[in-house]
């Protein structure tokens, strides 16, 4: 029992002695403020559970919209190189935790020799070998601790490019909308135009209005047509990048024109700590300095000696049926310890290589952070703004039409010249089309609140 007792007494004798070296991990402080600034003043619609309550644009209650999110997870291709990312990442968990475990191998061979005139002589042989690099200094700990952060880190980027790709279809599909939108109001002022012009006409015929009346009456006409002819160009090149995001080839791809929607719903921006967890990019950038940490200590344990166990059992004879037996076995069996004595400095510049590598991750999560809390602070300001601003619009769009009936009227009582006709469709139409980019605005601004906030998404998640 000699190798028994050997293998028992060297592997106590490294679990009580081993330990991890370097620095263990502890999150990089990050003080935020209070509450946003740009909060000050502004009530979102929503209750605060919004995006806890399933999939976030589910607030939109569009069900066109709903079908087409459902859509984005199993076609988007850079969602699905995310996904690969993180399954490769998973693997490099376990090919680390692998290196925990001895290495064992079984060989058999068969081997017909002869020297000289001597009768050939065969020689039959099975052996086992295996060896095992004990973990005395944490560096297989420390790669696999580095290895499960970074796969943590790329599952939080697999939620960051879902999150941006979920938002960037609901974005292109408002704006899709507001198209729609614009092209009615297009149509709408084109028919109302063509009805000028045939009044106009009308009353040149009769003599009481000039020649001049009626070329100003077409021309503002071509000029709406002009508008309305083009306005279906957009809509193309939306709907074009909507297909891509789904994965799908334009020419496979279309929707049904929709009237825009006239309402928004916000939800609240909470406490700025609340998005370092709320943030997928944020909870990414902090598991990469969390690896970058593990790191240092493979590094510092490539200073202290390392201790492999090695044995095998052999098994050779002229007979198979005969080959295991006490009288045809060698086996071996020892430790062995391996110190670098000199290395021209490499493990000093390997140290400092993952010293810096850490400093620059938690740089990069410092700035992560800071660069949430201006989308949050932006998103906050633009929403707030817009707000007020569609409540003035929406007043302007009313009175611009009201006006644009009483002028018309006054026309044809031949008290004001057509100009004023024209000024007032102009102005109209200006306003409705104010509004409508508004309104568009307002509800892109909500879709990058809700990506700012993090889509509901929280990195307890992370496994």
């Amino acid at each position: 029992m000699p190798i028994v007792r050997g293998v028992l007494l060297t592997l106590i004798a490294a679990l009580v002695t081993a330990c991890a070296v370097g620095p263990n991990y502890k999150r990089p402080p990050f003080t935020t403020t209070a509450a946003f600034k740009e909060e000050n003043g502004w009530k979102p619609t929503e209750p605060a559970d919004a995006l806890d309550r399933g999939p976030w644009w589910h607030i939109y209650n569009d069900d066109v919209l709903n079908g087409l999110e459902e859509q984005l997870d199993i076609s988007n291709e850079n969602i699905k190189a995310a996904a690969a990312a993180y399954e490769e990442a998973r693997a490099l968990v376990s090919q680390a935790r692998a290196g925990l475990w001895p290495s064992v191998s079984l060989g058999a061979g068969r081997e017909r020799t002869q020297t000289g005139n001597l009768r050939p002589h065969i020689v039959n042989s099975l052996d086992v070998t295996g060896s095992w690099d004990i973990d005395i200094w944490g560096q297989v700990r420390r790669s696999l601790e580095s290895n499960r952060d970074t796969a943590q880190s790329s599952e939080a980027l697999l939620a960051s490019a879902r999150l941006s790709a979920e938002a960037a279809l609901a974005s292109d599909y408002f704006q899709l909308r507001a198209q729609d939108q614009l092209q009615i109001i297009l149509d709408d002022i084109v028919a109302a135009e063509e009805q000028s012009l045939k009044i106009t006409e009308n009353r040149y015929r009769v003599g009481v209005a000039a020649k001049a009346d009626v070329v100003t009456a077409r021309t503002q006409l071509l000029s709406s047509q002009s508008q309305q002819a083009a306005a279906p160009l957009q809509r193309a090149l939306l709907e074009h990048a909507i297909a891509v995001l789904l994965g799908r080839q334009p020419g496979d791809f279309s929707l049904q024109p929709a009237a825009m929607r006239s309402d928004v719903p916000t939800v609240p921006a909470g406490l700025p700590s609340v998005l370092l967890e709320r943030r997928p990019d944020i909870a990414g950038a902090e598991r990469k300095v969390a690896a970058a940490n593990a790191q240092i200590g493979v590094a510092v344990s490539a200073w202290f000696p390392s201790l492999t166990l090695t044995g095998s059992d052999d098994y050779s004879g002229s007979t198979i049926s005969h080959l295991i037996r006490t009288a045809n076995r060698v086996w071996a069996y020892g430790p062995t310890v391996a110190l670098s004595v000199f290395d021209g400095g490499l493990r000093r510049a390997q140290l400092a290589q993952a010293r810096a590598g850490y400093e620059i991750t938690v740089d990069d999560y410092r700035q992560t952070v800071l660069t949430a809390i201006q989308q949050v602070e932006d998103e906050l300001v633009t929403l707030r703004v817009l707000e007020r601003q569609a409540v003035i619009e929406d007043e302007t769009v009313k009175a611009a039409r009201e006006a644009e009936t009483l002028t018309l009227n006054q026309y044809k009582a031949g008290t004001v010249p057509y100009s004023s006709v024209i000024t007032a469709q102009t102005t109209r139409l200006s306003s409705e089309e104010t509004a409508l980019n508004v309104l568009s605005g307002r509800l892109q601004a909500s879709v990058a609140m809700v990506e700012a906030l993090g889509g509901g998404w929280n990195a307890a998640s992370l496994k």
